[in-house]
């Protein structure tokens, strides 16, 4: 593109997302003192809405950092060196949680995948029943894979786990799912739910969440691999009053209580509602284009992404740079095993029907002017969608 650019961006990935206009405001505010009474008050509101969030009655601790911060803290709070962990080859980022785990000094039994599919909740059974010593102290998984737009049944995993009979706790990264696609950490028995600012949440990055059962609260209790900055104790027992251990990150905190307030107005059922029905435009689309998506199981259909296989002979990265120089629209790629060979479609966080379709037309004129083989009409199978016109 030559020349300086008019209209906005599209930040189509998944993540981080679009910062609406409330949220931004609600950053620029002054910092003030975190030891203060209004930011206790500040406090006490933002983790309250996060526990509506995640639909638990338990605590929510929340860190300055990454999600993968909030993976870190998850393991170091409940496991001790040498235990043995189930996990699952879903996608790149269940990859990335596997070696940190390792890392720690925690035995991971790892079952691989195609990254197509979810976890398997028969193998989740099947390897727990196996389990005659109770070696295994910890089932995690991802709820959303946002490499590859393929969401696991966390529910169901979790009535296998009890089938088995068998005490692991649940850990599940929801970074991608999180006020995105329904979910209940209370009613499905997670133990530890992972979250992050910059998806669902509609914030910049800089937050990790742990959500904790008393499950979890009691294993942290013996756990012994090393922990200080990442101590659930630490953070719950200075919450209480509305306050953190060490520096919070004040003004993103802002913007929290402002994404909360705006996410409960909504209503969560009508936010989870609008995610599936972006999600099912953006696949209606890709459908219609001839092309193929990566997930494969229509109970496991990602709302918060859509990840597309490319043509064979057709690298995703090219496309994607062609859409991005023409049109300015950001889309993902791919990670790992699928880097050339996917694009992602992010659909979550701040969206509505004409910024979907206006990405959606990105797509399908990119497609075109990289002179990748495809059907059009995928844009017009999406807008009759939208429209209650299919």
């Amino acid at each position: 593109m030559t020349g300086s650019r008019r209209g906005r961006h599209f930040l189509q990935i998944p993540g981080p997302t679009n910062v609406p206009d409330r949220v931004l405001r609600a950053l620029s505010r002054p910092t003030i003192d975190h030891r203060g009474p209004e930011f206790a008050a500040i406090a006490r509101e933002v983790l309250d809405g996060l526990q509506r969030i995640f639909n638990t009655t338990g605590p929510v601790v929340i860190y300055p950092s990454s999600g993968t911060g909030a993976w870190e803290a998850a393991l170091v709070n409940t496991l001790s060196p040498g235990d043995r962990i189930l996990m699952f080859e879903t996608g790149h980022f269940a990859t990335l949680w596997r070696h940190m785990a390792a890392r720690l000094g925690v035995e991971v039994s790892f079952v691989p995948g195609d990254w197509r599919r979810g976890v398997d909740p028969d193998i989740v059974e099947a390897t727990l029943t196996g389990d005659r010593d109770r070696a295994i102290k910890a089932v995690a998984i991802v709820h959303n894979e946002t490499s590859t737009g393929v969401a696991s049944r966390v529910a169901e995993v979790r009535r296998r786990i009890d089938s088995a009979g068998h005490p692991a706790l649940l850990m599940v990264d929801t970074i991608s799912s999180l006020a995105s696609m329904e979910f209940r950490h209370d009613e499905w028995g997670v133990d530890v739910s992972i979250g992050c600012s910059q998806k669902g949440l509609m914030l910049p990055p800089g937050l990790g969440l742990n959500a904790i059962s008393d499950k979890a609260l009691a294993a942290s209790k013996a756990a012994r691999l090393p922990r200080s900055y990442w101590d659930w104790q630490a953070m719950i027992d200075d919450n209480a009053a509305g306050f953190f251990p060490y520096t919070p990150a004040t003004n993103l905190l802002y913007g929290l209580r402002e994404s909360l307030r705006m996410l409960l107005e909504e209503g969560l059922e009508h936010v989870f509602a609008r995610h599936d029905r972006h999600a099912e435009a953006a696949r209606r689309a890709v459908r219609a284009w001839g092309l193929e998506l990566v997930c494969v199981r229509p109970d496991e259909y990602s709302s918060s992404l859509t990840a597309v296989m490319m043509p064979d002979g057709h690298d995703a990265d090219a496309l994607r740079n062609a859409i991005l120089d023409r049109f300015d629209l950001s889309l993902g790629t791919g990670l790992g095993r699928f880097k050339g060979k996917v694009f992602r479609i992010g659909h979550l966080g701040d969206l509505n029907d004409l910024m979907i379709a206006g990405t959606l037309s990105g797509v399908e004129m990119g497609l075109a002017a990289s002179r990748v083989p495809f059907k059009p009409g995928g844009v017009t199978a999406a807008l009759e969608y939208l429209s209650g016109a299919s």
